[in-house]
């Protein structure tokens, strides 16, 4: 179960509580009565192992990418297949 972090409008007051997704959130201080506002800081995820880059999901700097328009440069400048020879007679 999640944990959500929860602090005061009245008091200041703050502190963590541990509820399932399908309860509805606290509104209620303990310490004083007043109004909650649930608090969001950021997530501690870290992606180890190969595969994971820190440019992986980044655009390429000088607009373009080189990928893209060097497959464009190969396939308007591939040949035509020849053609089909016809069988010889015997």
């Amino acid at each position: 179960m999640p944990t959500y972090a929860y602090a005061c409008t009245s008091c200041g007051h703050r502190f963590d509580a541990v509820q399932s997704f399908a309860d509805a959130s606290l509104t209620v201080c303990p310490e004083c009565g007043g109004a909650l506002r649930k608090q969001y800081g950021s997530i501690g995820v870290t992606f180890n192992g190969s595969g994971f880059y820190r440019t992986d999901s980044r655009a390429k700097s000088g607009g373009s990418s080189d990928a893209s328009t060097s497959s464009k440069k190969e396939s308007t400048t591939k040949s035509a297949p020849a053609p089909a020879s016809s069988p010889a007679s015997s």
